[in-house]
């Protein structure tokens, strides 16, 4: 009774509830934050693991397509690389056939000159063959010619012997100037 009186005369506090109010308050808060607990609260996890999932699944793909971009720029690389070096290798390879060709074509020309110098010179001992062959014929003439001049001629006049001889190694020179002009 005390108690009732006191809570009479006393005026209730607005800021703090009722003790039943405080009781039931906590039984719904309770069931409120069980209910929460086990329907809503895995839900959400559910939820933000598939979320975090999907980003992690998304930056991992996006590490891989960086990785292949990485590779494939370097086996580009890798491929001009090797393309210059190829070419390199089939400009040497066209400058040293070049070379060879040049080489071949200087040899054919030595060649074909040694051929020509070599047919001019038999061309040349051929014609001089036949200038001795035809200047001994025609030696042979002139000496029968001159032996016939001073077999018809009086040898006893020094003269006139003289004169044919004379005349002979005229005609002979003529005929040899004759020879070399031609």
């Amino acid at each position: 009774m005390i108690t009732r009186i006191l809570a009479a005369t006393e005026t209730p506090n607005p800021l703090l509830p009722a003790i039943p109010d405080l009781f039931w308050s906590s039984v719904v808060f309770v069931i409120l934050l069980t209910f929460f607990w086990i329907k809503v609260l895995p839900g959400f996890k559910k939820t933000l693991d598939e979320r975090t999932e999907a980003i992690e699944g998304r930056l991992a793909a996006a590490e891989r397509a960086q990785a292949e971009v990485a590779e494939k720029t370097a086996e580009i690389e890798k491929a001009q690389e090797n393309s210059r070096s190829e070419a390199a290798a089939i400009r040497e390879q066209a400058r040293a056939e070049g070379v060879a060709i040049l080489a071949e074509l200087k040899e054919q020309a030595n060649q074909e000159a040694a051929r020509i110098a070599a047919t001019a010179k038999a061309q040349i001992e051929a014609e001089r063959q036949a200038a001795i062959v035809s200047l001994r014929a025609e030696v042979g003439t002139l000496a029968i010619d001159l032996a016939s001049q001073v077999v018809a001629a009086s040898l006893k006049n020094d003269k006139v012997a003289t004169g044919v001889v004379d005349q002979f190694l005229a005609d002979l020179e003529s005929s040899e100037k004759a020879g070399k002009g031609k």
